[in-house]
């Protein structure tokens, strides 16, 4: 599978980089092409010292849009409308926003737009055109770019489009020892990602680090 991910040069693109890129074609954009492709070649390297695969390309974010065929906006919340507005060909392509809108404090808190959710927020921005599905929300940089660890974490997947759905929680189970669980509608987008500024308070206060969530039963 050819997975684009704009804003790929951020903490979360590059780990999610990491992982992806040994199952899967990367295709990594930025705004920037040089950084886009010191990014690529920096993956390649920390790969290839442990002797792992690695498929990626550094590109443009617009060309990580017209090159996927699931397309991740790994991009912070304050930049996604801009980022959004800037790119063109989403078409009926997957699109998934692991994007959680965060505020802080003392403490973090969950701050939505008036949509209700970056995922809500994001559906709206791209016409519903393309077929927007949440995932990956609630796992940290640090775990994805801990690359002598299992990322053994659970991803909650939701979506308006049961056959988009299906092709990320296809997607997400081929990453090893990660487990997706469907979630529903996009209308649960907020509760997904409600929990990340939960984890991250966990992290804060009990001074651990790199929290995630794994959900048995």
């Amino acid at each position: 599978m050819r997975v684009g991910i704009v804003g790929g040069t951020g903490d979360i693109g590059e780990g999610m980089a990491l992982r992806i890129s040994q199952v899967h074609e990367v295709i990594l954009g930025s705004r920037e092409l040089e950084k886009a492709c010191a990014t690529s070649d920096a993956c390649h390297l920390a790969l290839n010292e442990k002797g792992l695969p690695c498929t990626c390309s550094g590109v443009t974010n617009q060309d990580a849009v017209d090159r996927a065929e699931v397309v991740i906006l790994a991009i912070p919340f304050q930049h996604l409308a801009a980022t959004l507005s800037s790119l063109t060909g989403f078409g009926e392509k997957v699109v998934i926003s692991p994007v959680n809108p965060l505020g802080r404090k003392e403490f973090f808190f969950f701050a939505p737009p008036p949509e209700g959710s970056a995922a809500l927020l994001v559906q709206r921005l791209l016409a519903g055109k393309a077929r927007v599905c949440t995932a990956f929300n609630n796992i940290p940089a640090g775990s994805w770019k801990a690359l002598g660890e299992p990322l053994a974490h659970s991803v909650a997947v939701c979506g308006d489009d049961p056959a988009a759905r299906d092709l990320v929680k296809g997607f997400v189970g081929s990453i090893p020892r990660l487990a997706a669980l469907d979630a529903g509608p996009l209308a649960v987008s907020p509760m997904i990602e409600a929990i990340t500024p939960l984890l991250l308070n966990i992290a804060k206060y009990q001074k651990m680090r790199d929290v995630g969530i794994r959900f048995t039963g």
